[in-house]
């Protein structure tokens, strides 16, 4: 108990500064926030009609396909905003900020604490802008009960703490932000050879297990059929399974990286 007292102080001192870097310099934040909104605006209003006769649905019923996209889009999303954790801890390694924390006497894992718990706000602050865009624009549940919504909202968090994890890990092994963001692209760049704009069927037979048993497929399935009703099957196992996996394997990671004595 004696030594629980200083880490939370310390993590919230952390989580402070952070979130104050954020506010300082949101251009990043917006950056990578602006990156789902335009997809899903691109899709809905350029591409909506022909996708959603792909889905299954008719041409002229772009609704469907609102419906269909905006799960995965918040997923996306929060990808998205993990890049700029792996670029403002590849900052804090680079500037000497670190080593000046290291010489301070402070909990040894608030450094890390507080750029997780910032970052995992941040996310679910982006997804609920992206969600209102998709509100505006046509989104509608379909009769979701207050444990589906309150599952929904969990999965996002859990997914975000998931992907965070892995975020900071990368920063901690990046030479510059440069590279750190270079490192992060795969949580932008695997949503989109999931099942977030096309179903995983209509792909090409050897790709279908790729796309399916990657981290947001499962994830965007579970998310669809507790807000929208679909089938969820085990996809809900399997993204839990994929975000405990993610953060342990994050943690780890990053503790190890994190602790090892400077050169």
């Amino acid at each position: 108990m004696s030594t629980l007292a200083p880490a939370v102080r310390d993590s919230s001192t952390m989580l402070r500064r952070n979130l104050l870097h954020a506010r300082r310099y949101p251009s990043l934040t917006l950056n990578l926030l602006l990156t789902p909104v335009m997809l899903l605006l691109l899709f809905v209003y350029v591409f909506g009609d022909t996708m959603s006769a792909g889905i299954g649905g008719a041409g002229a019923d772009r609704a469907r396909y609102i419906a269909y996209l905006v799960p995965g889009l918040l997923l996306m999303t929060i990808g998205s905003t993990t890049i700029g954790t792996a670029v403002s801890v590849s900052n804090d390694m680079t500037e000497g900020i670190v080593a000046r924390f290291r010489t301070m006497a402070i909990h040894r894992a608030a450094v890390l604490v507080g750029h997780v718990v910032g970052s995992v706000l941040q996310a679910v602050a982006s997804v609920v802008l992206v969600g209102a865009v998709g509100v505006a624009i046509g989104f509608r549940t379909t009769d979701a009960t207050a444990l589906e919504w309150l599952a929904a909202f969990g999965l996002l968090v859990l997914f975000a703490l998931a992907l965070t994890w892995i975020a900071v890990g990368m920063g901690l092994i990046s030479p510059s932000a440069e590279a750190a963001s270079n490192n992060a692209l795969p949580l932008i760049f695997l949503p989109l050879i999931s099942s977030a704009f096309v179903p995983v069927h209509t792909m090409p037979g050897w790709f279908q297990p790729i796309a399916q048993y990657q981290p947001f497929t499962p994830a965007i399935e579970t998310l669809r059929g507790l807000l929208l009703g679909t089938g969820i099957g085990a996809n809900g196992w399997i993204a839990l399974a994929w975000c405990l996996a993610l953060t342990a394997l994050g943690y780890r990671w990053s503790t190890a990286v994190f602790n090892r004595d400077p050169k």
